[in-house]
């Protein structure tokens, strides 16, 4: 099967409109390719049809027609309004350890469960090139690298053992964290502010696209990588995770229905700035890169 990759771009009046990437650098408007399509009108309508449409697509890719340049489009974030954002915490172990008080622990599986926060992905998620806007409320925003997966069939009580049956593919994001927003002296009982930590405006880049699972054999092997300007960050595979893709799904999925269009942000490795007391500025330029995925890069700009 002809292999493709799932994107949005911009249409004339800025508005989204859903494509497939075939072979480095041409794009099928899927509109056009499908006559309007019901099932082709979003990538979130695409999710929610994933069993058929992924054929489809496969087809469309096999035999590309009215394909344009990937150059002469605008990306936009793969899905502009996911469902949930599920971000995992301090769930690489080297992380873990580079964040904690003696430099030296991680969470112990046997006797700790997976540990969530969510993202607000309408105001969140930007797309490749769009500006990553520094909140004036913070001076400590700190960049995390996450291999990131996308659900493409509903479920609840998902297994392990069946939890990849309901993947529909990976992208990358941004978690963009402000360091100096996450613990509340006003609410001193509570402990870590994780709404006031991780949610402002742009604080989740998303892309470039989502790559279907079918063509990423072994997502643990895969390496990623985060540069701010050119001095590498994160370098880490998949693999350091301490609770997997499948018990991540598995755990969210005791308490939630997922659906198609969900996203799973499954922790950042070890080598984000706070330890190290270094912050994002503005003209600084974040790019991350995932093995099979592609590459996310976005600007940094002031912001209000």
């Amino acid at each position: 099967m002809a292999e493709f990759k799932l994107l949005n771009f911009a249409g004339v009046a800025g508005e989204a409109r859903p494509g497939i990437l075939v072979g480095n650098d041409q794009v099928i408007d899927l509109e056009q390719a499908t006559s309007g399509a019901d099932w082709a009108r979003t990538t979130i309508d695409i999710l929610n049809n994933w069993e058929v449409a992924r054929g489809e697509l496969h087809d469309l890719a096999e035999n590309p027609t009215d394909t344009r340049p990937l150059a002469d489009i605008n990306l936009m974030a793969p899905l502009l309004y996911p469902p949930a954002i599920y971000c995992a915490g301090a769930n690489y172990k080297k992380h873990a350890m580079e964040m904690s008080p003696d430099k030296k622990t991680y969470p112990d599986k046997s006797v700790t469960e997976p540990y969530f926060f969510l993202k607000n992905g309408p105001h969140c998620v930007i797309g490749p090139e769009e500006e990553i806007r520094l909140p004036a409320l913070s001076n400590m925003v700190d960049w995390e690298a996450e291999f990131t997966v996308v659900i493409g069939k509903p479920g609840k009580h998902i297994s392990v053992e069946k939890a990849f049956e309901h993947v529909a593919g990976y992208t990358i994001l941004n978690d963009l964290s402000a360091r100096d927003l996450g613990k509340r002296e006003d609410w001193p009982r509570f402990g870590v502010d994780w709404f006031g930590h991780k949610n402002f405006e742009t604080s989740a880049p998303m892309g470039p696209w989502i790559v279907p699972a079918d063509q990423i054999e072994d997502p643990y092997e895969c390496r990623m990588k985060l540069w701010v300007n050119e001095d590498e960050m994160q370098n880490e595979v998949i693999a350091d995770l301490i609770f997997d893709i499948a018990e991540q799904i598995e755990w969210v999925s005791r308490r939630f229905t997922l659906l198609p269009g969900d996203v799973f942000s499954t922790g950042t490795p070890s080598g984000v700035g706070r330890p190290r007391g270094i912050f994002l500025k503005p003209g600084d330029i974040v790019r991350i890169n995932v093995d099979g995925i592609g590459e996310l890069k976005n600007p940094v700009v002031q912001g209000d």
